[in-house]
């Protein structure tokens, strides 16, 4: 099975070890991973601001990028989300074609890969936020929480208002950063709740968020990425 790691912006700018553990999980269950250094912004940014014409070349750069791949993988359902629902409206049949090969993390582990036992060793208290795009308009539904389950070690506790947004939200979080504080305020007082030591999230953008506000106010819980719990074994643990 040959996939390509779409890394996205916000990994590869700020949380470069989301990306390395993605392949280092990828590559433990036999996947063949490659990384186009082509690959660039989605688009996302730009189309939901309104400037769809300038998002086109960023989809046409991305469509060669990908070429001759499976598979596109990445740990992120917002940008998962723009490539499977928004490409399809403003580019060409290669745009298409690049939509329907592409997975977030974990329904690429589910749907493609059939598993949900990855054989990792993650010995901390969680609690997991959907993020929305995942959520709403992927359809994840179980599958985060099904990984979860079945990492060794791992006891995870019941969010409070799970499905509620965090409020980040990208631009929304720029042009409404009072409300975006206060839902932030109540995902991370929601979280300190169940008493987790961890914080999880499929989506570094939300978890960036949600971070800001715990460093803020030494909150006792701490954000990490689902790919870094899911690459984490007991030989090699994830820090």
């Amino acid at each position: 099975m040959r996939a390509a790691l779409f890394v996205t912006c916000v990994n590869d700018a700020v949380y470069p070890a989301t990306g390395i553990a993605t392949v280092r999980l990828l590559e433990r269950l036999g996947v063949d991973v490659g990384f186009p250094e082509a690959q660039t912004c989605c688009g996302q940014p730009q189309f939901n601001t309104g400037y769809r014409r300038e998002t086109e070349p960023l989809v046409r750069r991305m469509t060669r990028a990908f070429e001759g791949y499976d598979y596109v993988v990445t740990p992120s359902g917002s940008c998962a989300a723009m490539v499977r629902h928004q490409y399809p409206r403003i580019g060409d049949e290669a745009a298409a074609s690049l939509a329907a090969r592409t997975y977030e993390l974990t329904e690429f582990l589910v749907d493609v890969v059939g598993v949900t036992d990855v054989g990792a060793y993650f010995p901390h208290t969680v609690t997991y936020h959907p993020s929305c795009h995942g959520l709403r308009m992927l359809g994840l539904g179980e599958r985060p929480r099904k990984l979860l389950e079945s990492v060794r070690g791992l006891e995870l506790r019941e969010l409070p208002g799970a499905e509620e947004c965090c409020g980040f939200g990208g631009t929304f979080a720029v042009k409404n950063s009072d409300v975006s504080a206060a839902m932030g305020h109540d995902k991370v007082n929601n979280a300190v709740s169940t008493g987790a030591e961890v914080l999880c999230g499929a989506d570094n953008s939300c978890l960036m968020h949600i971070g800001g506000i715990v460093s803020r106010e030494g909150a006792p819980v701490r954000p990490v990425h689902l790919a870094e719990i899911l690459a984490s074994t007991e030989e090699e643990p994830w820090s």
